[in-house]
């Protein structure tokens, strides 16, 4: 199979990771914002490689695969360095909240196309927003240092506080989609 440019943007997210891991660790004073601007830049490279998919079609069955890996990968990563230097429980739950949520989605859509009915349970608006909210809050908290008199870390965290409601309404409304299928008896 040959790399296109879309693919290459969401192999780039994956490898971008541990380079985003690394920086958050780094004993600087620019560590946090280094690791904000990696994570912000591989956020960028989702919205980039779907336009260039579409754009100049480039949409393949390795890219569809791939690109929700990646997506769920650098935001559990992100999850987990931000419960691993702040383990409050609130965020603890929040981050518990998003990653069992994203587990939970993905295994429905997986059985849900394995019996041929992966529509009920398409990408909606609802997490779109979800995803915009979830990525802004991340790379607040991440950043972590104030922008002026703008105490980033706190807006970080009310934004993935809302983006974890926004989580659980979309899986609720992912679940009742599948519910006809999920309730049939085999």
């Amino acid at each position: 199979m040959r790399l296109n440019l879309a693919n290459s943007l969401t192999l780039v997210r994956i490898v971008a990771i541990p380079l985003f891991a690394a920086c958050f660790y780094l004993p600087w004073p620019w560590a946090r914002p280094t690791a904000a601007i990696l994570f912000v830049l591989a956020a960028l490279t989702d919205l980039l490689d779907g336009y260039v998919a579409r754009r100049f079609n480039q949409t393949t069955a390795f890219g569809a695969f791939l690109d929700p890996v990646a997506d769920k990968l650098i935001v559990a990563t992100a999850l987990v360095l931000l419960v691993q230097a702040d383990p409050r429980l609130s965020l603890t739950l929040v981050a518990a909240i998003i990653i069992g949520r994203e587990i939970t989605v993905s295994a429905l859509r997986e059985w849900m196309a394995s019996i041929g009915d992966r529509t009920s349970v398409a990408v909606s608006f609802i997490g779109k927003v979800k995803t915009t909210l979830q990525m802004t809050g991340l790379s607040l908290m991440i950043w972590q240092q104030p922008l002026g008199a703008l105490e980033t870390y706190p807006l970080g965290l009310l934004l993935l506080l809302v983006a974890a409601g926004l989580t659980m309404w979309s899986m609720w409304v992912y679940l009742r989609a599948a519910w006809p299928a999920l309730s049939r008896s085999a």
